[in-house]
């Protein structure tokens, strides 16, 4: 996302308006401008004109939940502007309010006309990935229908059926068509002498499925007092370090930005719940991988995060076999999408399997869970699941026919099936890429994890003592081969994967740090990981690159070849820490809240991997999702790993 988009999210909402308050959102050029819900676009055009041209931006947009800006007419140092406009934006679920105020600078009476030109697309996210993908779409019709205070824009496909509804407060005097589809709402408005007039906007998006129109607040400022009460409640409880005040405000930043990409989910009684979205602008919705890793950092400060996201993966967990979707019985979904494409079977992604790392996640998350709030109802409730769980990872994931768990391309969907799951990110030191099934060192750390914490719940709460005997073989056999096949005796380092053939994947990458957080390793192999990760090559004064600088694989501006994620960066810091690693887990945790500070103590979802001593500011990644769960989390789980020492 470029600077020239300011980002406003609530749930599963959002949008990206310019500078001015304005939206030019251009169909299939990549950018993600406009409002959107659900995976779809219900406001692709947001224009404002004063007297019939476009004002010049005054004060733009800061960053904040609500948008303020302030506009003028254009012109010269000799005429000072005839009125000012100030602009105010806020979203919420499935909405999206302006307030427009026009104060005249005059002092005698003064007429200005004002115009918004509206427009909705309903084009799908994933039509402006900047993928060259195209997508048919047969039947397909667009209308628009005049009301008596504004217009009704709509789209039908077939039984899909979604609307964009814009209002104002006054009604508009006129509705005017554009040639474009668009259409233009148009005020005249008479100022006295300094006076100053109000319009009130409303945007209400009515996504495919939606039951019942958005509760809307009568102005930004209400929304904007919603969200920070709901922020409120998410660190209320939270004890912040104040021996560390950089790490406290991190932390607080890190919670408000959670309490705003919560979205809604269902659990597998029906229940309504609430859960860690992924990310905005492009994974505003639930990721297994990502809602389990963010749970996880914040468990020890709002274990009902944990508790809902079992319980919405519980309910979406696999049950049978569906290739499209890399779907096996007991699998734990990777994503979940609403947007037309998905409804259409047009990408897999309406519920996606992908992932080999999400289901042992599942399992070390309840255990975690139960281990830290003494939960044992939610524990039996999920038992069946995590004993499916369990067994995917025995049969279908390859642990009893390979030793490991492992994936293999898919051909419609990602590559890669762990956290890097870029195309190339599983790379070989000289950049080549394995061939056949891959069994990632990571996944191979959460796998040993998931056996023993499900080992002492099937002894502690199930009563199955036989259960729990077998899960503890399995995962001391499973410690005992990745030492033996992972470890690169010439590095002194693990792989990062195997290939097909069992060979090793010789690339230096952070992955080994997971292996810390899972306890995989022995203790010796252990803390020559965790001091190896600190070396140059990898430390990059703001965090461990994905992979060491160097080899000719590395590239600072590579997504997952040696950018710093600081969720990466979290997984590491409470690994060195379990390893008795403690100055070295500090020196990770300093370095991102040096990078949070210098980014208004917000952590983006990646970085640039150049180092502090080149460069004394981070250097952004320019495709980050803004605001991403994993990373808001981070501090907390930085919080963790060195208690704000």
């Amino acid at each position: 996302m470029t600077d020239r988009h300011h980002l406003l999210v609530r749930g599963g909402t959002f949008a990206a308006v310019g500078d001015s308050g304005d939206i030019n959102g251009v169909r299939g050029v990549g950018s993600p401008a406009g409002l959107f819900v659900r995976d779809a676009r219900h406001l692709s055009r947001w224009q404002l004109t004063v007297d019939g041209a476009v004002p010049e931006t005054l004060a733009p947009i800061a960053d904040g939940d609500t948008a303020r800006c302030v506009l003028v007419p254009r012109g010269g140092r000799a005429e000072p502007p005839a009125h000012t406009l100030f602009r105010e934006q806020a979203v919420v679920e499935a909405a999206f309010v302006e307030s427009l105020r026009v104060t005249s600078n005059r002092p005698v009476p003064t007429t200005v006309r004002v115009a918004v030109t509206a427009d909705a697309d309903f084009t799908d996210q994933f039509e402006l990935r900047s993928d060259h993908r195209t997508y048919a779409k047969s039947g397909a019709v667009r209308s628009r229908q005049v009301l008596e205070d504004g217009v009704e824009f709509g789209y039908r496909r077939g039984e899909w059926w979604s609307r964009t509804t814009v209002t104002s407060d006054p009604p508009p005097d006129a509705v005017e068509e554009t040639g474009t589809g668009a259409r233009r709402l148009c005020w005249t408005l008479d100022l006295e002498p300094h006076g100053s007039t109000h319009l009130a906007l409303r945007v209400a998006a009515r996504p495919h499925g939606a039951t019942a129109a958005p509760v809307i607040p009568a102005s930004p400022a209400a929304a904007g007092g919603q969200l920070l009460a709901l922020e409120g409640e998410f660190i209320q409880d939270v004890a912040l370090p104040t021996g560390r005040p950089e790490l406290a405000a991190a932390c607080a930043r890190g919670l408000s930005d959670l309490a705003a990409l919560q979205v809604p989910a269902t659990g597998p009684d029906g229940e309504e719940l609430n859960v860690p979205a992924a990310g905005a602008p492009w994974f505003l919705t639930l990721l297994g991988r990502d809602a389990l890793l963010t749970s996880l950092f914040a468990l020890p400060y709002r274990p009902g995060s944990a508790a809902a996201t079992l319980s919405a993966l519980a309910a979406t967990q696999a049950t049978a076999v569906d290739t499209r979707s890399v779907a096996q019985p007991g699998k734990i979904v990777h994503e979940v999408r609403h947007g037309e494409l998905a409804h259409f079977g047009q990408v897999p992604y309406g519920r996606y399997y992908g992932s080999v790392d999400a289901t042992p996640l599942f399992l070390v998350l309840l255990g975690a869970y139960v281990e830290q709030t003494g939960d044992v109802t939610t524990a039996r409730r999920l038992e069946p699941h995590a004993r499916a769980a369990i067994g995917w990872m025995l049969d279908h994931g390859g642990l009893t026919s390979r030793g490991y768990l492992l994936y293999r391309a898919d051909r419609g969907g990602l590559a890669n099936q762990n956290w890097k799951d870029s195309p190339g990110a599983i790379c070989c030191a000289d950049g080549s890429r394995p061939v056949g099934p891959v069994m990632a060192a990571g996944a191979q750390g959460y796998a040993y994890d998931a056996l023993r914490r499900t080992a002492h719940l099937a002894r502690t709460v199930w009563d199955d003592e036989v259960y729990a005997a077998l899960l503890e073989q399995t995962a001391g056999d499973l410690r005992d081969r990745f030492q033996r096949d992972f470890w690169m005796d010439a590095h002194a380092f693990p792989a990062l994967a195997l290939d097909g053939a069992g060979r090793q994947v010789d690339a230096l990458a952070s992955d080994a740090g997971h292996l810390l957080w899972s306890g995989l390793l022995d203790k010796e192999y252990g803390e020559l990981v965790g001091r190896r990760l600190l070396e140059p090559d990898f430390y990059s004064g703001w965090g461990v690159r994905t992979l060491a600088a160097g080899q000719a694989a590395y590239h600072p501006m590579s997504y997952h070849r040696g950018s710093v994620w600081p969720h990466d960066n979290a997984l590491i810091a409470l690994g060195l820490a379990r390893y008795g690693l403690h100055d070295e887990a500090r020196t990770v945790a300093h370095g991102l809240v040096d990078a949070a500070m210098a980014t208004g103590h917000r952590l983006p979802e990646v970085l640039a991997g150049y180092g502090r001593d080149t460069h004394p500011e981070p250097v952004p990644y320019p495709h980050a999702c803004v605001r991403e769960s994993r990373s808001a989390a981070t501090p907390l789980a930085l919080l963790t790993a060195v208690g704000g020492a």
